[in-house]
């Protein structure tokens, strides 16, 4: 009111010049916007008239009514989406419904309606997703968007795929009439007839809404409002006038489909759509239908490897290859035909020995395949010098030291079975930030597959679902990454450090970031995988060709001259020696294999891994299964990767290539054929066989043994070097430093050193003590093992605690300190993340996401930010004040203790997952007890005045404690459980 009183004394005192239209505009919006009878602050009802939907999928009933409300101030104009090609292009009649869009917006029409609905027989339809896009731009543009909602009623979408496509090229609301008269025609027909809800659309409506919800939370969305019209896609070969006029904005980075490629397509089903003799057939879009759609793993594909393989007859395998290597186009690299070249000799080819080392299996846990099938391909891969990937899912350690292990040990974001005495185990350890066929959602193993031994070795109960949460939850940043594989440099000095990256747009960039963090390897993964524990609609639509993101990678690596530090890898879909050297020509030098070698093992590609059914033994838990139809052997393995290594030889010598690496970067020697269909031919591949200009002198690959980082860990050496005598006699013993915020990861190289002779708890009756002061830097504790305690008289960055397993984490202010510990941080974020045993006593308040992932480890502090006990499984965390938000959130195991001070902790719970309940119950005597020997053991230990004043007025303090428990928890037998679990 003020700012317009201000701007309207101004006009009035220009008397000379008058006035101009202009200005007369200005105090004309600013009457409306802030004169008397138009506040925008006034909360009158006529500002709040507003529809509410509880979810952006209509049913025909909340459609039909919102048709109804057209002269109740939602007046709308519905514009068909049929176009007759006599008259008008495909790319003209969509500027022609932008017109159509435009000018009702502008007459104030609220809703447009884009219907493909009873269109006539002579017209073709505009896609709903080209009108979607192109409409909500032109809105945007003309500045109607706000004022008017898009509204798409299409027969094409049918999937939670397909609506967030709409969604997220700006529509408001979709109503997909088809899928629900196709419901109605399988309910009338009785192929839905078991059903006990009769109620089918609802229920569908429910499907989409659930896969809505995941899409949307992959994304870190939480709301549709923030999805629609954000373009979280890319597209992969549409011409740049279709991206440009449709999706503008969005990555497009080959072109392809012209408007007139679009439009023959579109003839095509409308011819078959109008032909009444001819039957509407399944497609096989998910599932292999003969006829149908092409599959990489057709039956043909799947058994003539296993001929193959079962035979040993390279004969056989050269029958697969023909099969492979002559498909019909389905990958881009299909497009790319090797050039005839000056041939040698296959024996001046450097031997298959020195070629299987670059040969890994992919990543896939123990919990996706059965224990015979992970073991089995562990003894394959160290037989033949490559290399197994446990997955994200740990490993028993009774197969450590042994042919059954995996020499690949992954760390993801769920920390399952990570611990001191699993990193020294491995000869690579490789960071997954994320995955090719399910980026932003890692790895998923559904409860039922979850028996007593996946549940021991993940820290977790049987039949609990588990899933990997994001990233970010200690990932935030490159420089949180580059501090993980610091942490993982430290515990395990003789090991590669490994980042598992997605083939997406931009990779490149990120990949150099991850060279410049001191990463050894980097894999570019693609979208063709998932195999395991992935529903089909984690597989489907998610990611992006390997073939992008690996040339991508190695141009940008080479730009930044760090090609020579830093080893890439692909896999994603890797099936022949001829897939091993295009994608070596386009810049990898190691392979990794994920479905061939389960293929070899027996799988039959059933597509039902995630079910836990899986007919062959080969992805299932189920004993019966396992025991009478698992026929895999590590021969079979062995067979497949040297057959693979031989088909890569014979190509070589008919290039005149004598050694792999030579191979690398070479994109002269591929050349890109045309394509079958009209769509292929107008497919631009330049990008991917196109070298930036870059100097040829750059290196194409890893020259260097590791990439060492400038860190050299000094005081952490000096600590390796007074304790070794020590840790080897396993007499322990006690020493003290002074530490800085510059000393990271503290403690890490003597529980590596521990975990390798003692394992992670050999230790703990003779422990090595450590008395420290000062400012400690991020990860103080970090994979702590059983055998190390740490008392450090100060305060410490981020991460403390991470991964530790064991052993004791004490911290408290400096002596003569006159700050109450109660009020004060005294650690950082993130701590005890993934923890699995141990204890941490801090005397003063930490940061958010504690106890993240713990599933074991005991904690006591005064206080946390928000998202503690966040995805915890395990373990006893006592907080001595007041916590943040988000409090328990996924939390399916433990047990925590939570002193209530401002009544306020029941509005911060997440009570999806959770039971609170007091403690001064008679019934909870036993928590009672527990909870004053623990703040007893707490103060004697930090010297903590809180803790001390809360253990002598206990019984006030006691009706203020609240008891956080999952709700699936047995609650008479939770906290003994716990408790003999940390014995």
């Amino acid at each position: 009111r003020s700012l317009f009183d201000s701007f309207r004394q101004q006009f009035a005192q220009v008397t000379n010049p008058p006035i101009d239209p202009l200005r007369e505009k200005i105090v004309m919006s600013l009457e409306t916007c802030f004169g008397r009878e138009h506040n925008l602050f006034n909360e009158a009802a006529e500002h709040a008239d507003r529809l509410i939907v509880t979810s952006p999928i209509l049913s025909e009933q909340k459609f039909v009514d919102l048709m109804s409300w057209h002269d109740r101030g939602y007046a709308h104009e519905v514009i068909p989406l049929g176009y007759d090609p006599a008259k008008k292009s495909l790319q003209q009649a969509i500027i022609d419904i932008q017109d159509q869009a435009e000018k009702a917006s502008r007459r104030g029409m609220v809703i447009v309606v884009l219907s493909d609905k009873n269109i006539p027989q002579q017209q073709l339809l505009v896609h709903a997703a080209l009108a979607t896009g192109a409409v909500h731009h032109r809105l945007c543009h003309s500045g109607g968007r706000c004022d008017t909602n898009i509204v798409v009623e299409t027969g094409y979408a049918r999937d939670s795929h397909h609506m967030a496509v709409l969604l997220g090229f700006g529509a408001t609301a979709i109503y997909p009439y088809m899928a629900y008269a196709s419901i109605v025609g399988m309910t009338r027909s009785g192929q839905l007839q078991d059903l006990s809800c009769p109620d089918t659309g609802s229920n569908y409506r429910r499907g989409i809404n659930k896969g809505l919800y995941k899409i949307i939370s992959k994304m870190g969305i939480s709301t549709i409002s923030s999805y629609r019209g954000a373009q979280l896609f890319e597209i992969v070969g549409l011409h740049h006038e279709v991206a440009d006029l449709c999706f503008a904005g969005t990555t497009c980075r080959i072109d392809g489909m012209t408007f007139e490629d679009l439009e023959n397509e579109q003839k095509k089903i409308n011819k078959f759509a109008w032909n009444p003799r001819k039957k509407t057939l399944q497609g096989g879009l998910l599932k292999y239908i003969h006829g149908g759609e092409y599959h990489a793993y057709n039956p043909d594909v799947v058994h003539s490897l296993q001929a193959a393989v079962n035979s040993g007859d390279y004969a056989l395998w050269q029958v697969y290859a023909d099969t492979v290597n002559n498909r019909p186009v389905t990958t881009l690299r299909d497009l790319l035909r090797l050039k005839g070249g000056e041939a040698i000799d296959i024996d001046e080819v450097e031997p298959a020995e020195a070629i299987m080392p670059r040969f890994d299996s992919a990543g896939m846990s123990l919990g996706a395949l059965s224990p015979e099938a992970h073991e089995t391909l562990a003894q394959a891969m160290n037989q033949l010098g490559g290399r197994s990937n446990s997955g994200e899912g740990g490993e028993d350690p009774a197969r450590f030291g042994t042919d059954k292990v995996s020499r690949i040990k992954q760390v993801a974001s769920g920390r399952f079975g990570v611990t001191p005495h699993y990193l020294v185990n491995a000869e690579v350890l490789q960071i997954k930030v994320s995955q090719g066929a399910k980026p932003g959602e890692g790895g998923q193993l559904p409860g039922f597959k979850v028996n007593e031994l996946i549940a021991r070795l993940r820290n977790s109960k049987p039949g609990v679902t588990l899933i990997s949460p994001p990233p970010h939850h200690d990932i935030y940043s490159i420089e949180d990454l580059a501090q993980l594989i610091f942490d993982l440099k430290q515990v395990n000095p003789l090991a590669l450090i490994s980042v598992k990256l997605v083939a997406e747009a931009g990779v490149g960039t990120v990949a150099a970031g991850v060279a410049k963090a001191y990463a050894d390897l980097i894999t570019i993964a693609g979208y063709d995988g998932g195999t395991g524990a992935s529903p089909l609609t984690s597989v489907k639509y998610a990611g992006s060709p390997w073939e992008l993101g690996l040339t991508e990678t190695h141009q940008v690596l080479r730009a930044n001259k760090l090609r020579s530090k830093v080893r890439v890898q692909t896999d994603g879909g890797l099936k022949t020696g001829l897939d091993v050297v295009k994608a070596a020509i386009l810049g990898a030098e190691s392979f990794g294999f994920g479905t061939g070698p389960m293929v070899a093992m027996g799988c039959k590609y059933l597509r039902i891994c995630h079910l836990n059914n899986c007919a062959t033994g080969v992805a299932t838990q189920n004993d019966t299964l396992r025991q009478l139809h698992y026929v895999g052997t590590a021969e079979k393995v062995e067979n497949y990767f040297r057959f693979v290594a031989r088909e890569t030889r014979e190509i070589m010598a008919s290039l005149g290539i004598r050694k792999l690496e030579d191979l690398i970067g070479r994109t002269d020697l591929l050349e890109i054929i045309e394509g079958d269909s009209p769509a292929q031919k107008n497919l631009n591949l330049k990008p991917l066989l196109d070298d930036g200009g870059l100097d040829p002198a750059l290196p194409q690959f890893c020259t260097e043994p590791r990439n060492t980082p400038w860190d050299k860990g000094e005081l952490a050496e000096q600590m390796v070097a007074d304790c070794l005598d020590a840790i080897k006699a396993g007499s322990g013993g006690e020493f003290e430093y002074q530490v800085k915020n510059i000393h990271r990861s503290i403690g890490a190289r003597l529980s590596g050193e521990i975990a390798r002779v003692h394992g992670n708890h050999g230790m703990a009756e003779q422990p090595i003590t450590l008395r420290l002061s000062g400012s400690a830097g991020q990860s103080f504790g970090v994979w702590n093992a059983g055998g190390l305690h740490m008392y450090l008289e100060g305060d410490a960055n981020d991460y403390v605690g991470k991964g530790m397993a064991g052993g004791k984490l004490v911290i408290q202010p400096p002596r003569n300190s006159h700050f109450k510990s109660q009020d004060s941080t005294i650690i950082g974020n993130t701590c005890l993340y993934g923890a699995t045993g141990g204890k941490l006593l801090a005397a003063g308040q930490a940061g958010e996401r504690f106890a993240v992932r713990n599933s074991g480890a005991n904690a006591i502090i005064e206080g946390i930010g928000d998202h503690g006990c966040e995805y915890m499984t395990g373990g006893i965390v006592t907080v001595l004040g007041n916590t943040g938000y988000n409090f328990g959130a996924g939390m399916t195991g433990g047990l925590a203790y939570v002193l209530d001070l401002d009544r306020n902790f029941y509005d911060r719970v997440n009570k999806e997952l959770i039971d609170i309940h007091r403690i001064v119950d008679e019934s909870m005597e036993s928590h009672r007890n527990y909870l004053l020997k623990a703040i007893g053991e707490y103060v004697e230990e930090t010297n903590s005045e809180w803790g001390q004043y809360i253990l002598e007025n206990f019984n006030h303090f006691k009706r203020k404690f609240w008891m956080v428990k999952p709700k699936a928890a047995e609650f008479d037998s939770l906290l003994e459980t716990l408790q003999r679990n940390a014995a």
